[in-house]
């Protein structure tokens, strides 16, 4: 198995702005096996949570192992927090761009790389799905063509900065305390017939970030004419993440929810639609 960490503003040859700030990528990849033919896998971007204050451990490496167990290969991106509007847009970016660039190492099909992300990093999903086309993408050159993910996954995901069914402190780093335009960091504006598609689901107990936000974007999604699925789970709370004993925070409430976590199994099913299946490797 592969599993190392890429140094993404290294491999690109971008300055970082500081030395503790984000941009880092860490890889889990079967290494082909003796004797039988070698597969072609769809690739997974987990992009955790943490109000853009912090990365959610518990929305990373058990992620990213769970997909790597359904046949993909699967990358977990540490972005830099703390940090507004584009920053952390470039770190996902450079992400996804590497991994298309790279997919070879990886046997990977550069054609399907799917991007998940939790509640922040929904949102930061989200600006991937929405803003592959923004001026701070202009650092990668070439590259810029592959920043856009094939398909994204949106888990309990901040949508809007609207007042009353947004993040507050989501919206304060991102936005840099209210100097980037709300407007332009509201996923649900930003939706066009070239976003890539989606799967979106939300828990309807949430009160950190109201099932509005999966409703805003899935009306988006709709009027747009792109290809997507919601699923609104009645019972749950935030942060969820695969709702398993080994991300349980321990609570009795918490490890009551396993049903939820029949999320993953419904998100693959769809995956599974859109052609991220793998595949033996080509001759």
């Amino acid at each position: 198995m592969i599993c190392e960490k890429i140094d993404l503003y290294a491999y690109f040859n971008i300055k970082r702005k500081s030395a503790d700030c984000g941009g880092y990528l860490t890889v889990y990849s079967r290494t082909p096996i003796n004797g039988i033919t070698a597969k072609l896998r769809p690739a997974m971007l987990v992009i955790p949570g943490g109000g853009y204050g912090h990365v959610s451990a518990r929305e990373g490496e058990p992620v990213a192992l769970r997909f790597l167990t359904e046949g993909f290969s699967a990358f977990v991106l540490e972005y830099s927090i703390n940090t507004a509007y584009p920053v952390p847009l470039l770190e996902a970016g450079m992400a996804v761009a590497y991994i298309k660039e790279n997919a070879a190492k990886y046997n990977v099909d550069n054609r399907l790389v799917a991007a998940v992300g939790f509640s922040a990093g929904g949102h930061l999903a989200g600006m991937l799905a929405t803003l592959f086309n923004d001026n701070v993408f202009s650092a990668l050159g070439k590259s810029v063509a592959h920043v856009r993910p094939d398909a994204v996954i949106f888990s309990y995901p901040v949508i809007t900065m609207l007042d009353g069914l947004t993040h507050e402190s989501t919206r304060n780093v991102i936005s840099g305390g209210g100097k980037i335009d709300y407007c332009k960091l509201s996923i649900e504006n930003n939706i066009t017939k070239n976003s890539p598609p989606a799967f979106i689901w939300h828990t309807a107990e949430d009160n950190s970030v109201p099932a509005e936000n999966s409703f805003l974007l899935a009306s988006a999604y709709k009027k747009a004419g792109v290809p997507f699925a919601l699923h609104i789970f009645e019972k749950g709370g935030h942060g969820l993440s695969l709702s398993t004993a080994e991300t349980s925070d321990g609570t009795q409430h918490d490890l009551s929810l396993a049903h939820v976590g029949k999320w993953v199994g419904l998100a693959l099913d769809w995956l599974s639609v859109h052609g991220f299946k793998m595949k033996n490797m080509p001759d």
